[in-house]
C-alpha cells in the first residue's frame, strides 16, 4: 500500500511539474507519509530519482512543440548544475533553517506581482540583446540552482517567474525553458545523493514511471491550452506552496 500511494502522488507530482513545477509539493509529503521512519535524505534522493525522469520527458516533450533558444539554455543549464552542486555542498556546511521563514514572504511576492501585472508572460519577446539573454540565463541557472541544492522547495515556479520577468518570455516558453534547467539540477542532487547511498533505486524506478505518465499528460495539456493555462495554473501552484511553506514555517 505504501507503495502504491507514492506511486500516485508520483503521477500526480509529475502532471503538476510539467507544467509549473512544483511536483515537489506533492511528492515529498507522500514519501514522508508512507516511510516516516526513513532518514530524510534518502526520501529527498529518491523524489529526485523519480522526477528527473518525468521533467527530462516533459523537457522533450516540449522541445518538439516550442522553439526552445539552445544557444542561451545550454549555458543557463550547465550554470545551474553548478550552482545545484555548490548549493548541495553549502547545506553540509550552514544550516538552510533561515530561509524557512523567508521563503513564503518570498513567494507571496511573486504571486502579488504576478496578479497586479494582468499581461505578465501573455506575449513571448525575449530581451533583444542575445549577449544580455543568455547572461541573465545563466545567471538565473546558477542561483536558482544554488537555491535547490541548498533548500529546494518552488525551484520550478522561480525559474519560470524569472524567466518571464527579466527575459521577455510567455509562460508557455519559460516553463518549457525551466524544465531543461530542472534536469540540470536534478542531476547535480541525484549525484550526490547516490554517492551517499541515500536513494532507494526499486522506489524511484516505480515512481519514475508514474511521473513520466503525468509529466506527458502535464505537458500536453500546456501546449494545447497555452501561456494563459500555465499562467493560471502558476498562481494556483504558488498560493500551494505559500500556503504549505507557511504552515512549515510558523505554524508546525
Amino acid at each position: 500500500m505504501d507503495l502504491v500511494l507514492v506511486t500516485f502522488a508520483s503521477f500526480f507530482a509529475g502532471l503538476v511539474d510539467s507544467i509549473v513545477g512544483g511536483g515537489g509539493l506533492i511528492l515529498v509529503p507522500a514519501l514522508f507519509a508512507a516511510y516516516p521512519t526513513a532518514p530524510a535524505a534518502t526520501l529527498f534522493g529518491t523524489n529526485k530519482s523519480a522526477s528527473i525522469w518525468g521533467t527530462s520527458f516533459a523537457a522533450w516533450q516540449f522541445s518538439r512543440r516550442v522553439e526552445l533558444r539552445w544557444a542561451v539554455l545550454a549555458p543557463a543549464a550547465g550554470a545551474a548544475l553548478a550552482g545545484g552542486l555548490l548549493g548541495a555542498w553549502a547545506v553540509t556546511l550552514v544550516d538552510p533553517g533561515f530561509l524557512r521563514k523567508a521563503l513564503p514572504l518570498i513567494l507571496l511576492a511573486v504571486l502579488l506581482y504576478t496578479l497586479a501585472r494582468k499581461d505578465l508572460g501573455q506575449h513571448h519577446a525575449p530581451i533583444a540583446s542575445r549577449a544580455a539573454e543568455t547572461a541573465g540565463a545563466a545567471a538565473i541557472g546558477l542561483v536558482i540552482g544554488f537555491y535547490d541544492g541548498f533548500f529546494g522547495p518552488g525551484t520550478g515556479s522561480f525559474f519560470i517567474f524569472l524567466f518571464v520577468r527579466f527575459l521577455g518570455y510567455d509562460f508557455l516558453n519559460a516553463s518549457a525553458s525551466a524544465k531543461l534547467l530542472n534536469v540540470a539540477t536534478n542531476l547535480a542532487a541525484i549525484g550526490l545523493f547516490a554517492a551517499k547511498g541515500h536513494v532507494w533505486w526499486h522506489i524511484g524506478l516505480t515512481m519514475a514511471v508514474a511521473n513520466v505518465a503525468g509529466s506527458v499528460i502535464g505537458s500536453r495539456l500546456a501546449l494545447k491550452h497555452g501561456a494563459g493555462f500555465v499562467r493560471q495554473v502558476f498562481i494556483v501552484v504558488v498560493g500551494a506552496l505559500i500556503l504549505k511553506t507557511g504552515y512549515d514555517a510558523f505554524i508546525r
